[in-house]
Order: C-alpha cells, then sequence, then structure tokens
C-alpha cells in the first residue's frame, strides 16, 4: 500500500493554502479590523439533495481535509501575492497576522470518510477563530464536493453491477483535468470499483492497476513480418519455439471447428495479437472488435491463446470495446467453451471477458436484466464526469452562536414538555425505553457476562 507520504504528496501541491477565493481574504481582514478574528466561531459543511436522484451519498474527501488543515501555512511568497493583490490601503500588520496563521486552533468533528450519509446532515463541523475557519470555506468545499459526489456515483455502479461482476474504472482520459482524473480514481476505489487504469493512482494509493491494449496497436500492425521476435520460449521450457508457425497451426484448427472462413481474418490483427503474447505470455488480454469479433478477432485470440497454452502460458482473456456487449460475450463464451471441449483445455471455460464502450449506471443495470457472459466492466466518462449531476452542492454555512441562558432555558422547558406524563412523573415514573441494535444487544450482554461476579456500575443506570 501507499505510504502517508504518497497520499500526502498530492494534497501539499494541489490545494495550498492560497487556493481559496479571493473574498475570503477580504472577509478575513474586515473581522480582524473588527477585531473579531479571534471570536470563536463553528461551521458545518453539508449538501441540501442526495446526488442522482437517489437516496444516499457517501461522504470522502476527509483525509484530505485533515491534511490540508495539518499543513495550512501561508509562505512568505504566499503573503507577498495577497499584498498585492487586496486593496493598496490594506493594513500592513494583517499581513504579519497571516504569516503567523496556522490550524492549530481549530477542531474537526467529521463522520467518517466511506460513510453512507444524507441530505443536510452536517459531515464536517469545523471550529476555531472566526476568521481561520473563514478562510478554510472554499478549500473544504473544493476537497469534499467531488470527492463525495463521484465516490457516491460509484457505489451507484457498484450496487447496479451486483457482486460479482468486478468494476475497473479507466476514466482519466475524459477526466476534468489531471486533477480531477486522480481524485476519481481514489474515490471510485473507495466507492466500491475494484481496478484502476491510472498508473499514478496505483502508485500513489495502493489502488490494483490493470490494462492490456488499446485499438490504435492493433490497427498499428499490418503483416505477420512485423512481428518481432517470432520466437517465444516455453514456459518453464528449453529453447525457443517459431510462434509465429505454432499460431498458424492452431488457427488452422480453430477455423475448421467454428466453420469459419480463414480469408477474412485480418493479417495484421493476427500479427498485433503475436507481437503481444510474445511481449507479455503471462498477461495477455487484447481487445477483439479493432475490425470484426467474430470473422477474425475472436478466431486470432482462440489461435494465440491456444498457442501459449501449449507453451505451458495461461491467457487471461479479450476486451469487447463496441456493439452490443451482452451478445457478442454469448458468443465469445461459446467459442471459448467449443475450444475447451474440442482441444481439452479445460481454463478456456474460465478465460475472462472485459466490457467497455461508454458504460454509463443505466446500461450497466440494463445489461444485468440481460443473458451475458461479462465478468470485468471498464467504465470511463460517465463515472469520472458524473455526468448525470455535475456537483454535489456541498454548503458551508456558519451555525447558531453559542445560547444565552434564557434560549437555554426555553428549550429545556420545551423539551420537558415533549415527554409522556408516564415518563415525566415524579413517583414511579415509566422507563424511557430505548431499543437496542443486535450487535449492540449482544455486546451488552457480553459487558454483563464479564461484570456477573461485581458491582455492574456501567450498566447500573
Amino acid at each position: 500500500m501507499a505510504t502517508r507520504e504518497g497520499n500526502e504528496h498530492p494534497v501539499l501541491h494541489r490545494v495550498p493554502p492560497l487556493l481559496t477565493d479571493l473574498y475570503q481574504f477580504t472577509m478575513a481582514y474586515a473581522y480582524w479590523r473588527a477585531r473579531r478574528h479571534n471570536e470563536p466561531a463553528v461551521f458545518e459543511l453539508f449538501f441540501r439533495d442526495n446526488p442522482f436522484g437517489g437516496g444516499f451519498s457517501l461522504f470522502a474527501g476527509l483525509s484530505d481535509c485533515l491534511l490540508f488543515l495539518q499543513n495550512f501555512r501561508f509562505s512568505d511568497d504566499d503573503v507577498e501575492y495577497l499584498r498585492s493583490v487586496l486593496p493598496a490601503d490594506t493594513d500592513a500588520a494583517f499581513f504579519t497576522y497571516l504569516k503567523e496563521l496556522d490550524c492549530s486552533s481549530v477542531c474537526v468533528s467529521a463522520v467518517p470518510e466511506g460513510s453512507v450519509v444524507f441530505a443536510r446532515v452536517p459531515l464536517l463541523e469545523v471550529s476555531g477563530p472566526l476568521a481561520v475557519v473563514q478562510l478554510l470555506e472554499t478549500s473544504l468545499l473544493c476537497l469534499v464536493n467531488y470527492a463525495s459526489l463521484v465516490c457516491s456515483n460509484a457505489a451507484r455502479f457498484r450496487v447496479a453491477a451486483g457482486p460479482r461482476r468486478r468494476l475497473m474504472e479507466m476514466g482519466l482520459r475524459r477526466a476534468q483535468g489531471p486533477d480531477g482524473g486522480l481524485t476519481a480514481s481514489r474515490y471510485s476505489y473507495i466507492g466500491g470499483f475494484d481496478l484502476t487504469s491510472n498508473a499514478l493512482a496505483g502508485r500513489l494509493f495502493g489502488i490494483p492497476v490493470a490494462g492490456t491494449m488499446a485499438h490504435s496497436y492493433v490497427t498499428s500492425f499490418s503483416s505477420l513480418e512485423e512481428v518481432w521476435p517470432q520466437t517465444l520460449v516455453p514456459c518453464g521450457g528449453d529453447g525457443p519455439i517459431d510462434f509465429i508457425c505454432l499460431v498458424k497451426g492452431w488457427l488452422g484448427r480453430v477455423c475448421q471447428l467454428l466453420g469459419s472462413k480463414p480469408n477474412l481474418i485480418r493479417e495484421g490483427e493476427l500479427a498485433a495479437f503475436l507481437s503481444y503474447a510474445i511481449a507479455y505470455p503471462q498477461n495477455f488480454l487484447p481487445v477483439i472488435d479493432s475490425y470484426s469479433v467474430s470473422c477474425s478477432g475472436l478466431l486470432c485470440f482462440c489461435a494465440v491463446a491456444l498457442g501459449l497454452d501449449e507453451l505451458q502460458y495461461r491467457p487471461l482473456g479479450v476486451r469487447l470495446d463496441s456493439g452490443d456487449l451482452c451478445r457478442q460475450s454469448l458468443e465469445v463464451r461459446r467459442v471459448f467453451k467449443e475450444c475447451s471441449k474440442h482441444f481439452s483445455v479445460p481454463q478456456f471455460e474460465s478465460l475472462l471477458i472485459v466490457g467497455t464502450n461508454s458504460v454509463s449506471e443505466q446500461s450497466l443495470s440494463e445489461l444485468n436484466k440481460k443473458d451475458n457472459e461479462i465478468d470485468v466492466v471498464g467504465v470511463g466518462t460517465h463515472l469520472v464526469t458524473c455526468t448525470r449531476q455535475p456537483s454535489l452542492g456541498c454548503v458551508y454555512k456558519i451555525t447558531f452562536p453559542l445560547n444565552s441562558a434564557s434560549e437555554s432555558r426555553e428549550r429545556a422547558q420545551i423539551s420537558l414538555q415533549t415527554l409522556h406524563p408516564h415518563h415525566r412523573r415524579l413517583q414511579e415514573p415509566h422507563n424511557y425505553t430505548v431499543a437496542l441494535s443486535e450487535r449492540l444487544h449482544s455486546l451488552v450482554s457480553d459487558i454483563t457476562k464479564g461484570n456477573g461476579k461485581g458491582s455492574n456500575f456501567l450498566l447500573s443506570n
């Protein structure tokens, strides 16, 4: 897993204290001038409606928020820049004040990261000196808004996919900039995705990474003459084998088994698969729809995969990236089973079928209603851009000042009036029953048994 330093790196460089709105500094200055900057204040961060028309959200971004607060300091260069953009008559002592600021007086209460949360329930409660907690507003919202939105989106994809199917996030190229892509990879993983194509996210956050080839690799080949080297050493074997010759033999047998026409096979596609298999004999999972799945791609894969199997390697599977994924996956699995039975290769039945192609939450739900053989689904655009809703809309609002004695008295009297008379009466009142969850009831029972020989003061009240 990634080290703590690995997690800190992107936060410290992406979200310095200056990454905020200018009006935060103008307000902070006004508080400072009015001598209100050290007044205690409490802000709550929450959202008003669950995203995507759903009934829940996941809270994410807390780790980044805490790292941001721990390292909140204005550099000399930051302060000099602020001096240049704030009005010329700004009191110079304010800039000295900024140089000395940190978050040592700030307290944060938060829902645990990854928790299911609901609209209008505070995710963060930030308390401290008024000017300081005001300066934190934009940065905290930036760190929570998108992280929670894409994490919630990922969770919805996870629910739509069901527990069996694996999900791979592959949206970096479609994300809103490099930071959006990195954030999406991290919080999609927290939301329930299993893999990412993002190598940097794998390095920084310990997320499992995966990926093989794109269509451009396949179309870059046109003939078998471009395959080099042309040999492959058997796994644990002796000398190199002419892999092209071996695969050609298997291709003839596959075409005969399936009744396919060899003249429709694209030589460039076969060359691409051969070249990739020679480079990665233990990780062979090509995209097979660059031309025609049934007439070329699937046949080429089976021939190369059978060649690898003969040399004691284990091919992984195929990726489908266009057309009717469900129908094609059924056809691919049928062919795998035929090859497995006819050529006595049992592992062919369990080869992976990966489906990608602008997958949305709706198309994933529809996929689950149809017969298909897709083991892994790759999701990009609709996950990382949160197509159905571009923003969670979190807000950061200052709460009601501390209550006066009279206000607290009024609340106390109103609260007393809500009690049932049976609970409020002074003589022989009914106890107010509080139900326990099964887990908590079990814990209480264990504690009771453990304290059975002594005074059970923990539970006496």
